[in-house]
């Protein structure tokens, strides 16, 4: 967990936020699929480039975990 002046984040809490904007999407895209006649073009091109972030989110989250494995292995390889 990570502890800033006002500030804290931990993987988890991180996780659950990403884990809502996911269910969040898969929820617009269930409701978008079903009245897909009436949709306009813009509400697809919105739903792609909330895609688009939340993938990038995704990857950010994942680059973070990596970047602390790296860390700890480095820290522990410098204890031995």
């Amino acid at each position: 967990m990570l502890k800033m002046p006002g500030v804290t984040l931990s993987f988890t809490s991180l996780i659950s936020a990403y884990a809502k904007l996911q269910s969040s999407l898969v929820s617009q895209v269930r409701n978008l699929s079903t009245s897909i006649s009436s949709v306009s073009p813009g509400s697809f091109i919105l739903l792609q480039f909330e895609m688009g972030q939340l993938a990038q989110v995704g990857a950010s989250i994942s680059n973070l975990i990596s970047k602390v494995i790296e860390m700890v292995a480095f820290i522990v390889g410098n204890s031995k």
